[in-house]
């Protein structure tokens, strides 16, 4: 059996003699057997493992070696960093739920982890924008990419993802205007906005049609343009004279476009469709794709699998390996 923590609700007095809630209860996947959710809780903490320690040998990487300080590496580092922490907003706290059982989290964590989570998935969405602009442009017009692709407008692109999250602050402030006096189970395994709103005693209509409102634009806007960008890509590829070169091209954008189905796909069912139309099962196991699966996809489908990634990699393991055993 699981050490579970006391499942009641945590009060406090009001002003006007009102109980507010003071910390929610995350229910995750309560309805799983316990043994289930342990072996669950192991499977999610060795793909959290391998997405840190994949993303944070990428950075490294393009940290340390020169020639690795190109655009298109500077923009996938940039999404590391954003993936390590994306995932780590939500993980850590669903491995303890799973494998502890302690479910409680206080009323500014939550807070904090709701605010983290939209505003780093807003962030990459857009830098998902920058990455394929930067590919088609390498591509379709590569006598013209190093005038395009300056240094200048690389760190103005990479500037916009710290701008973004500065802006998403909103989130906080709208927040902590809201007061909690009912129940304080959260039908979910984190403070996800639906499930969070609903428990709410004040009115929660404005930041609801705020978040409605901006999380469907930055979906579909940054959907719209990178498949723009994608679609000019394989055009290109189409008319590339070797047939080996157009195989290479069209595989590395293939696994590039099933990234980008999966958290797409995953996103737009959670927050662009009415919440209603899925039930709050689906809705947990749709949310792992883009809180688990697709962070740990994306160090071997944009980094890993390059050659030039790999040479560096392994110039540095015969680096290290000398010196760890003498």
């Amino acid at each position: 059996m699981f050490p579970f923590q006391q499942d009641e609700l945590k009060f406090s007095m009001g002003p006007e003699n009102e109980t507010a809630v003071t910390e929610f209860i995350l229910e995750g996947f309560s309805a799983l057997d316990q043994r289930l959710q342990l072996f669950l809780s192991l499977v999610l903490l060795l793909m959290y493992l391998t997405t840190v320690m994949g993303n944070t040998t990428i950075i490294f990487l393009v940290c340390v070696y020169h020639r690795l300080q190109t655009p298109m590496y500077i923009f996938i580092s940039n999404l590391s960093f954003l993936e390590i922490w994306f995932t780590s907003s939500t993980s850590i706290k669903l491995f303890v739920i799973l494998g502890s059982g302690r479910r409680t989290i206080p009323l500014s964590s939550c807070f904090a982890q709701s605010y983290f989570y939209f505003a780093l998935g807003c962030t990459e969405f857009v830098l998902l924008v920058v990455m394929s602009f930067d590919r088609y442009v390498a591509i379709c017009q590569p006598l013209r990419y190093a005038a395009i692709m300056k240094p200048q407008l690389c760190i103005q692109l990479v500037a916009a993802w710290v701008i973004g999250i500065t802006l998403l602050s909103y989130r906080l402030v709208l927040l902590y205007q809201l007061t909690f006096c009912g129940s304080n189970k959260i039908h979910h395994f984190f403070c996800d906005n639906s499930p969070l709103f609903k428990l709410s005693c004040s009115d929660s209509s404005l930041l609801w049609k705020t978040d409605s409102v901006l999380v469907s634009f930055v979906i579909l806007a940054s959907l719209c343009l990178t498949l723009a960008f994608y679609m000019g890509i394989l055009f290109c590829i189409l008319h590339l004279p070797a047939a080996s070169g157009r195989k290479k091209a069209f595989a590395t954008c293939s696994s590039h476009l099933t990234t980008l189905a999966i958290v797409y796909g995953s996103c737009i069912a959670l927050y662009v469709r009415p919440s209603e139309d899925i039930s709050l099962e689906t809705s947990r196991f749709v949310a792992l794709l883009n809180t688990v699966l697709y962070p740990f996809l994306n160090p071997f489908i944009y980094s890993l699998r390059n050659k030039t990634v790999i040479l560096a990699l392994n110039e540095a393991i015969a680096r290290v390996t000398p010196q760890l055993f003498p």
